[in-house]
């Protein structure tokens, strides 16, 4: 009873989902000399910074591989999982407060803020792939067929990512707090996450709580498909395949029983 009517909005309101990206990606350019570069270059260079420190400084290796720029290689696959992850959550905590205004004013249907949000973080993280695609064939490790699992794995970072954001974003408005938790949070959450170190290397007392981290197992499957050329472990994406659509309820049965609240609050 509640999607039907809301489906039908979002679908009437797409020319503003359309217009809210477009703009989005319009003032990014003009008001900013390299523009999107950034998307590309603030991930590429903490892979850079990380490289160094842990590859070079702290001799750090990767368990089964032995192939030169391995390190890096590894990096980028768990920034660009990461990269969609943060920027999901980051530009979440703040969506209801920023579009305040808006919500108040006019009538359309509020999905259309994280649907725009959405299609905003995949068009950032579109451009991430293009870049560490284009650093996997200049170091000659392209990823060949095993490529196909990439959509699967950016869906399951996606739902996992907006329904989180959602919840934030939604309870920030009432207690302001909740937004600098986040942020320390996501700190925290960088190095809970396997994307600067492998699993393997963790004593396995350590490991399972590791494992618990739903965006484990996909950072894994980005790491998996891009540098190991193999399939991710289907056992790991279905338990974060579980906790996204967990998420997505939460953030949706929220949503239904605190928006009328959020605007008020606004």
């Amino acid at each position: 009873m509640f999607f039907c009517p809301q489906l039908s909005a979002l679908w009437q309101a797409r020319y503003f989902v359309y217009n809210s990206v477009r703009h989005d990606f319009i003032s990014r350019v003009i008001r900013s000399r390299l523009g999107l570069f950034w998307v590309v270059l603030y991930p590429l260079a903490q892979v850079a910074i990380y490289a160094f420190i842990l590859s070079v400084v702290l001799s750090a290796k990767l368990p089964g591989l032995d192939k030169p720029y391995a390190y890096p290689l590894f990096l980028c696959a768990g920034m660009l999982a990461w990269s969609l992850f943060s920027d999901l959550i980051s530009r979440g905590l703040n969506l209801f407060i920023d579009q305040g205004s808006l919500l108040k004013k006019l009538a359309f249907p509020r999905l259309a803020l994280p649907i725009a949000l959405s299609i905003t973080a995949l068009l950032n993280n579109f451009l991430l792939l293009i870049a560490t695609l284009a650093v996997f064939w200049l170091l000659g490790d392209l990823p060949g067929i095993t490529l196909i699992w990439l959509p699967i794995l950016i869906f399951l970072v996606l739902i996992l990512g907006i329904g989180l954001a959602l919840v934030l974003g939604l309870v920030n408005v009432f207690i302001r707090d909740i937004g600098q938790f986040t942020l320390l949070g996501l700190q925290f959450g960088f190095w809970l996450t396997p994307i600067a170190y492998s699993l393997d290397l963790v004593p396995e007392s350590y490991q399972v709580f590791l494992l618990l981290n739903p965006l484990s197992g996909l950072v894994q499957g980005y790491q998996q498909v891009l540098v190991y050329h193999q399939a991710p472990n289907c056992w790991m994406l279905i338990y974060s395949g579980v906790w996204g659509v967990l998420s997505l309820w939460a953030a949706l049965f929220v949503y239904r029983h605190a928006i009328d609240e959020v605007v008020d609050a606004l």
